[in-house]
């Protein structure tokens, strides 16, 4: 008896023994399967010639899986974004120097820069700026608006209704034409990163995020003082619009056609202003428009694929990714003739006419041409 019992113990203990064994080998089985499934990936990130990646910079980052890393990416002065390039299919906007990246593998991306070429349209008159920071104009020049052959150091340029801006590589900026409000009195201006040119007055960004404001105030469109947290400024008719740090907009001025009702919109990256609507392109390629809608050119909902938008005097133009342009609003002077453009780059929109700068530098014009504000056919801006 004592025999069979110390063999059914045995034979217990046996079993026992197995059954854990076999626990434990499955347990490291699992354990296994899950180390081999990554919990974290590393973000790669680089830059070409003329900028930097500011956010999160440059160099090997590590995140979950599933993180939204936010990108932001600032060209150095005379130089612009062109494009994320490389492990792109998680970004929100390869187009956008402001957009974000879903992790969900190991990924390089590269933040593409080019020289930077300009393109400005006023009411009558058009601006380029040149590759090596010197400025052309044509058209009326009844206020001065185009004697801006002796400018040099420019990096950025703006055209209001009868008035040129342009910001200067020590960050002053320089205006001249129509002054009657005082729209060119920026003499004085220092530390700006960015400038708008409305119908009468002239809109600086500094690198705060604050705003200055000079010129006809008659609608309140300088009333700009207290804003903070802006990244971008555009100005239109009667009105200021600004786009903040968290992809919001705020705006001042002549609402009378809601025009400044853009406290509901997110995901901006980039702002517009005509002369009574707003345009905002949002980070997926989208648009939206609020104001005066006569024309039908706040008619964008239907949009995609955009890297670029501009606001005429009653039409909106959009920059495609593939280099193509669309516009909607009134036609009257063929201004949104642009459906054959190729190979475009950048696009201005003045009050009757727009532009387009091509990636070779030269420069392609539709619209009101009364005073040669589309000669521009001669021009190369490389």
């Amino acid at each position: 008896m004592k025999i069979i019992l110390s063999l059914m113990k045995h034979h217990y203990v046996a079993r026992v023994s197995i059954l854990l064994i076999a626990v434990a080998f499955i347990g490291g089985m699992v354990s296994c399967a899950q180390y081999t499934t990554p919990s974290y990936y590393t973000l790669t990130i680089a830059s070409t010639a003329g900028g930097s990646v500011t956010t999160p910079g440059g160099g090997n980052f590590t995140y979950s899986n599933g993180t939204v890393v936010n990108l932001v990416a600032t060209p150095d002065n005379g130089y612009l974004f062109a494009s994320w390039s490389g492990d792109v299919g998680t970004i929100g906007n390869v187009n956008a120097a402001t957009t974000n990246i879903t992790m969900g593998n190991n990924y390089s991306v590269t933040a593409n820069f080019v020289k930077q070429y300009g393109l400005a349209a006023g009411e009558k008159h058009t601006v380029g700026l040149k590759s090596d920071g010197t400025v052309v104009a044509m058209g009326d020049t009844s206020y001065g608006q185009c004697d801006v052959s002796g400018w040099t150091h420019i990096v950025q340029i703006a055209a209001g209704k009868y008035h040129t801006v342009g910001l200067k590589s020590d960050v002053t900026v320089v205006a001249i034409g129509m002054n009657w409000s005082g729209q060119c009195d920026v003499g004085n201006w220092t530390d700006i990163i960015q400038v708008a040119a409305g119908g009468s007055d002239t809109v600086g960004l500094k690198p705060d995020g604050t705003v200055v404001a000079v010129g006809s105030n008659d609608s309140g469109q300088c009333d700009v003082g207290n804003w903070t947290g802006i990244i971008q400024v555009a100005a239109g008719g009667l009105h200021t619009v600004g786009l903040k740090l968290d992809d919001t907009v705020v705006a001042m001025g002549d609402t009378s056609y809601g025009q400044c009702d853009v406290s509901g919109w997110t995901h901006i990256v980039q702002i517009a202003a005509g002369g009574w609507h707003t345009v905002g392109l949002k980070y997926n390629g989208t648009v939206v428009a609020m104001g005066l809608n006569d024309s039908g050119q706040c008619d964008v909902g239907n949009w995609t694929d955009i890297v670029q938008v501009a606001a005429g005097g009653l039409y909106t133009v959009g920059l495609k990714a593939d280099g193509t342009v669309v516009a909607v609003g009134s036609n009257a002077s063929g201004q949104c003739n642009v459906g054959n453009w190729t190979d475009i780059v950048q696009v201005a929109a003045g009050v009757f006419h727009t532009v387009g700068l091509k990636a070779d530098g030269t420069v392609v014009a539709v619209g009101w041409n009364s005073y040669g504000q589309c000669n521009v056919g001669g021009w190369d801006l490389g």
